[in-house]
């Protein structure tokens, strides 16, 4: 007994059960109240008409009461008393005894006053089986001239009548609504009790660290299906994220061990072995040579940081993609040059787009450091850059004849420290195409990365493809 009241404790605790309960009293008292009010003016309005009718039979009667005086109200009273479905009819002496009429007796009292009475009195009727059979009436008095009364009335017995069923009706709807009531929280409450259950217990289990694991899903569409589905694709993002921390602290401890070991290798020989002041500059030297290399790495951590979290730094403003383009191949033309590699250009004049300029020229530096990078191990050595509007977008791409990349790996090759050459023998820090992806998302644009030439080995093509702003109307 004590687990039922438990479980029932708890069922009433939810949301559900508690609306729906809610709901039920909410109904019953507005359906009490309606029932009332409906009663309240269905008897007054039979009373208005009660009034009406006996207002009729006493304007009857008192034109026969002046046509042949009492002997003609007597007839007149004898005879409608006698009719089926007749009115309250009483001729009384002064004294009070009833002399004609369809009423055996009153309530005392009654002829006391004149006028209409001020609250329904009991009365009994010639054709009555028992002295126990009691009826209610509302009438109207008037006084004869020689001290006799005349009480015509209408009895109540088909108001009290309509209210008793009226009432029942109520008590029969409430019940049923209480029945329907228990019965939805039965089987709806312990259904959702049951999927509480299970979304708790799979919380439980996501809390202990197993994040593989997955809130129930019913199928029925509802907000506990909604809900689940909701936070399953958070959880989702949030293994995602997670696997990717830790291949990024692997990188890091990968990528960081290496020059930090070489690092404390060059300071020891250097201490070994520096007999002179050149050693040592020398030394010194290779050492600055890997401190900047640690801290392009840190600084692109960073920037791929600020980029991601939307920085509020990165304004926007009306740039002319053509001219960063230009700007950028006039910089690097003399490393280009002392590399051996020819650029190819094709720049539409005039591509303008919605972006920070700065921004949009780190990642163009990336791309042309890494087609650098690549370019050379082609016969001839080219990096291409071009700038084209087509199907709504501006596209800022630079291509290389190097080795290209598996299409199988393009996903791959945009998180950071991948780098594909697992000798590490390439310079970089395998940030830069992580930066590109991070610049063009918050842009609003996308990195495509493909393969060139007739057998998808002719080197590797980044396009970063830009949003055109709509022409105003």
């Amino acid at each position: 007994m004590p687990v039922a009241l438990e479980k029932f404790s708890v069922l009433f605790k939810t949301t559900a059960v508690r609306l729906s309960a809610l709901y039920l009293l909410l109904f019953a008292v507005c359906a009490t109240v309606l029932v009332f009010y409906v009663t309240a003016m269905s008897e007054g309005l039979l009373r208005a008409q009660t009034q009406e009718a006996v207002n009729g039979e006493l304007q009857v009667l008192s034109q026969a009461y002046q046509g042949g005086g009492i002997i003609m109200l007597v007839r007149a009273v004898e005879r409608r008393s006698r009719q089926p479905g007749a009115n309250l009819y009483t001729i009384a002496s002064p004294s009070g005894d009833i002399l004609a009429g369809n009423v055996a007796s009153l309530q005392p009292g009654v002829l006391d006053h004149e006028g209409w009475t001020q609250i329904p009195f009991r009365y009994q009727r010639f054709t009555d089986s028992g002295k126990d059979t009691i009826h209610t009436a509302m009438a109207q008095i008037i006084r004869l001239p020689n001290g006799m009364r005349l009480l015509v009335g209408r009895d109540l017995g088909e108001p009290d009548r309509f209210r008793g069923l009226v009432r029942q009706a109520l008590a029969v709807a409430l019940g049923i609504m209480g029945a329907g009531a228990l019965l939805i929280w039965f089987v709806i409450g312990r259904g959702a009790l049951r999927r509480i259950d299970r979304m708790s217990e799979a919380s439980q289990k996501i809390m202990a660290g197993d994040l593989a694991q997955r809130l129930p899903v019913a199928g029925s569409g509802d907000e506990f299906d909604r809900l689940s589905e909701s936070l399953n694709a958070m959880l989702g993002r949030i293994e995602k994220l997670n696997e990717g921390l830790r291949q990024v602290s692997d990188n890091i401890a990968h990528d960081l061990k290496t020059p930090l070991t070489r690092l404390r290798n060059k300071a020891e020989s250097a201490l070994a072995g520096g007999d002179t002041s050149d050693d040592y500059r020398a030394a010194l030297e290779e050492t600055i040579g890997e401190s900047d290399q640690l801290i392009r790495t840190f600084n692109a951590l960073l920037m791929i940081s600020r980029v991601e979290a939307g920085s509020s730094a990165a304004e926007m403003h009306d740039i002319d993609l053509s001219a960063v383009a230009e700007d950028t191949i006039e910089l690097y033309a003399p490393l280009l040059e002392d590399a051996g590699i020819a650029p190819v250009t094709s720049i539409e004049p005039g591509v303008r787009v919605s972006a920070n300029r700065e921004l949009v020229g780190q990642a163009l530096a990336n791309l042309i450091d890494n087609a650098m990078k690549y370019a050379g191990d082609a016969d001839e050595p080219e990096v291409s850059i071009a700038v084209e509007k087509r199907d709504g977008f501006a596209i800022l791409s630079v291509g290389d004849r190097g080795p290209g990349i598996p299409p199988e790996q393009f996903e791959e090759v945009v998180k950071r420290f991948v780098r594909l050459d697992a000798s590490r023998s390439k310079p970089g820090t395998g940030l830069g195409l992580s930066l590109v992806k991070a610049v063009m998302a918050l842009h609003g644009g996308h990195l495509e990365l493909h393969n060139a030439g007739d057998d998808e080995k002719g080197g590797l093509r980044a396009s970063m493809f830009f949003p055109l702003q709509k022409a105003p109307k």
